[in-house]
């Protein structure tokens, strides 16, 4: 595969995952270089906006192994991991795995899951393995954690601890449609039957576990140049003095956004990255990486809003 077949290969499976989501293209090309970057996805919006069927559409586009969890107060850890159970006819320990052990795992409105069940994740989505009785298991190469929360309501809710946030590669924000594309949804749905699901969008499952070694072997040999790498750093560290941000960006934070900044070159073709590209991606990887001041709180300012005004503005983009 080089890089003409791989960009036509991800063109194919944008039309696949349209085919169920529509009006959410910027969102589902951020999902799907995550995926081929390694890293994981935060999908956060109201209810009703598609964020379910887009991860049970991802899956369906991809010949991988995918698994839901719903995550409630009185979710355990070991309902995430999985245990190991005494087998009173052999004398011995079995493991049970739990859904984690897939390749991708919606945790579906993740932060309604009290800390100590969240913190079950971290070692799975850092190391891609889970270590249960001082045995380790190793998830794959393959594992993705697509996990949901919802802004709205924020009774029975626990927030993430920014150690879990930090290991997000993109916190991404799904607004609603446009009222075209909510007509066009409304009318594809017309026409179908009251009870059909997504088996009936008829998304074909294009990459498969070989196909993705691939893409990841061709976004591998992309090297970025110096200035790039440079653009990158001086845009974390500018989050670290802004008077607007109390905690800025980690050095993992730098280093995601050179990653994704690979995926995307490879996307379009292209062997190198390009400003745009880091500028496409520093908000969505950045936006749940930094914490406002207080003062820019009280003003009522976002974390989008800060980094495009004060750090995007504020730091020179290479020529």
């Amino acid at each position: 595969m080089d890089l003409g077949e791989f960009r036509n290969l991800i063109a194919a499976v944008r039309g696949e995952i349209g085919k169920a989501v529509q009006g959410q293209d910027a969102i589902i090309d951020l999902v799907l270089i995550s995926i081929f970057a390694g890293g994981h996805c935060l999908v956060e919006g109201p209810p009703g906006t598609a964020k379910t069927l887009l991860a049970r559409s991802v899956s369906a586009a991809m010949a991988l192994q995918y698994r839901r969890i719903q995550f409630t107060p009185d979710l355990m850890p070991g309902d995430v991991l999985g245990v190991n159970l005494f087998n009173f006819q052999t004398n011995q320990f079995h493991l049970t795995k739990g859904p984690v052990f897939t390749d991708i795992l919606l945790a579906d409105e993740i932060n309604r899951a009290p800390p100590k069940t969240q913190s079950a994740l971290l070692q799975a989505m850092n190391e891609r393995m889970v270590t249960l009785d001082g045995t380790d298991y190793s998830l794959g190469p393959d594992f993705f954690v697509l996990a949901t929360q919802n802004p709205i309501e924020q009774q029975g809710t626990y927030p993430l601890p920014e150690a879990q946030l930090d290991r997000f590669l993109f916190k991404l924000v799904v607004d609603f449609p446009s009222r075209d594309t909510e007509i066009a949804i409304l009318s594809k749905h017309a026409t179908q039957a009251l009870k059909s699901d997504l088996r009936n969008a008829g998304i074909r499952p294009l990459v498969t576990s070989a196909a993705l070694a691939e893409g990841r072997a061709l976004i591998d040999a992309i090297r970025l140049d110096n200035t790039i790498l440079t653009y990158i750093v001086d845009l974390v560290r500018a989050t670290r003095s802004d008077p607007d941000i109390l905690y800025g960006a980690s050095t993992r934070a730098a280093d995601a956004v050179a990653s994704a900044v690979r995926v995307r070159a490879a996307f379009e073709g292209r062997d190198y990255g390009l400003p745009d590209d880091v500028q496409a991606l520093l908000v969505p990887a950045l936006r749940h990486r930094i914490v406002l001041s207080p003062s820019a709180e009280i003003d009522g300012r976002t974390p989008d809003e800060v980094l495009l005004r004060n750090i995007m503005n504020r730091v020179d983009a290479p020529r």
